[in-house]
């Protein structure tokens, strides 16, 4: 099939750039129509032109995730108009302050959680009902090797992803025996503005595009992706299952 995603709707966070704007389209060209949520107007406006060039479509909503009520709002105005939800990518993240934990306010800590992690769990209650409503609903978080490294000196970033990660699990294990699937997607280093940030004297020409990672976070938007409550990790190029420690 040209368009194995024809007739899907797939709502991707953080869309206005990076990986989530890479994933967007790609998950349009594959024929799925998109609800592109971000912050930035002027990057969903040219994720839109993008997706239309190529013959695809897409609903824009400017949105700020912590907005909690506007999660909400998003859900009913999905259900009104589609009825279903297909697919999910929770992509929106910030990376917060570089600074040992002792020099971190507790607000900044606070903020990083309330995008990171409270953001994707007013997501996960409002679209539940939605993606259930899809004969193959699909869902795939964007984490971090931070979360399991506890790396340093990002501290906020690291536990919010482990945070995500649990959340993620937690709602595998509760829709397994659904056709909902949820998992986890580990882009690795990646040339992107957050990156960039974090290590400003990287040469980007080292790394992969957003767009490359993209092209692995599709299949597992599709129906025929069968796995739940697991951890894709781009780099190795594996679906892991999570274990405890040894």
């Amino acid at each position: 099939m040209t368009n194995p995603l024809a007739a899907r709707i797939a709502l991707v966070t953080g869309a206005s750039r990076g990986i989530g704007f890479a994933t967007a389209k790609a998950l349009a060209k594959a024929g799925a129509h998109i609800v592109a949520v971000a912050r930035t107007q002027g990057g969903l406006e040219e994720l839109d032109d993008e997706i239309r060039k190529e013959g695809g479509s897409a609903t824009l909503v400017p949105l700020n995730l912590t907005d909690s009520d506007g999660i909400a709002r998003l859900g009913a105005g999905l259900h009104e108009r589609y009825g279903k939800l297909d697919i999910l990518v929770g992509n929106a993240g910030v990376l917060g302050p570089s600074s040992p934990i002792g020099h971190i306010e507790l607000k900044t800590f606070n903020d990083v959680m309330a995008v990171n992690v409270s953001a994707n769990f007013q997501l996960i209650r409002c679209m539940e009902p939605l993606l259930k409503q899809s004969d193959a609903g699909r869902a795939v978080f964007i984490t971090s090797g931070a979360a399991n490294k506890a790396t340093a000196y990002v501290s906020p970033y690291a536990a919010s992803k482990a945070a995500l990660e649990t959340l993620a699990r937690a709602w595998a294990q509760e829709t397994a025996n659904t056709p909902l699937r949820v998992n986890l997607f580990n882009p690795g280093p990646v040339r992107t503005r957050m990156r960039a940030t974090l290590m400003p004297g990287e040469d980007p020409a080292t790394l992969d595009t957003a767009e490359q990672v993209a092209e692995f976070i599709v299949p597992m938007c599709a129906p025929d992706w069968t796995e739940t409550g697991k951890f894709y990790d781009y780099k190795t190029r594996s679906l892991m299952s999570f274990r405890s420690p040894a």
